[in-house]
């Protein structure tokens, strides 16, 4: 009895179980570009970028006070940094969830988060009350106006604060794992057994501790910006090409943290 060929067709091909599938990391660029658009964060970091660039351009006196073109790019900076607020509506409700879902095993896990979650989001709830006041849907009078902004001030201090100290803690932690798996590998070598899974495990945890490392660079960078708020650009420490480049400084390291997690 000769075989029926749609049965032996369908024999031979068999959908596979596990399909193979193209790599995150493998992704054509103006796709992942496209992902990273998408998001809130990826467009406000871009914005950051352009606006502590024209900030790094307008305190440098590279164009003359007296040119056309400063005035526009000085007007540029400051519409830039409006719309910025408007992409934090709602944000607070993150750190709300943060602090929801965080692991606090001490009084001192509890504090720190109190700092970063507490006063990150009560930055980001003023900031929209800033926004709508700037934008004109809120009428404050000057000095209302005024405290808000150094209350907003006051709550992102706080909250870097707090995110600095956990930070610390979490690269000490690190620090003590990636000498824990030296120790092992070290062990295992001398005993002549594999070592590669183990050095996989390094090579992430080395990379984790890398991004924690860009990640407390950006909260001191962006801290010191909070505390010359705080002081109303008074100070040694808040002239305008030094805030202008600690904000590069932390908007490059926020949008390379973003494009590496979309």
């Amino acid at each position: 009895m000769e075989p029926d060929p749609s049965n032996l067709t369908s024999s031979l091909i068999k959908p596979n179980p596990n399909p193979p599938t193209k790599p995150i990391n493998n992704r054509d660029f103006l796709t992942h570009l496209e992902s990273y658009l998408a998001k809130r964060d990826g467009i406000d970091k871009l914005l950051k970028i352009t606006r502590y660039a024209s900030k790094i351009i307008l305190s440098s006196n590279t164009i003359p006070t007296t040119h056309p073109f400063h005035q526009r790019l000085k007007t540029f900076e400051s519409n830039v940094g409006l719309s910025r607020k408007a992409f934090r509506l709602g944000k607070f409700i993150q750190d709300v969830n943060a602090f929801r879902s965080a692991q606090l095993k001490s009084p001192r896990d509890i504090i720190f988060a109190t700092l970063a979650y507490g006063g990150e989001g009560l930055y980001y709830f003023v900031e929209q009350i800033v926004w709508l006041t700037k934008s004109g849907l809120i009428g404050l009078s000057p000095a209302h106006a005024r405290t808000m902004q150094l209350v907003s001030a006051w709550a992102e201090l706080i909250g870097y604060l707090g995110s600095i100290s956990f930070k610390i803690r979490d690269l000490k932690n690190l620090k003590k794992d990636e000498e824990c798996l030296v120790t092992g590998i070290e062990i295992r070598v001398l005993r002549g057994d594999g070592v590669d899974v183990e050095n996989d495990k390094l090579k992430k945890l080395r990379e984790k501790m890398r991004l924690k490392w860009l990640s407390l660079v950006q909260d001191v960078a962006d801290g010191l910006m909070a505390v010359a708020d705080v002081r109303d650009g008074k100070g040694r420490l808040s002239g305008p090409l030094l805030m202008a480049s600690a904000g590069m400084v932390s908007a490059v390291i926020s949008t390379h943290k973003n494009w590496l997690s979309c």
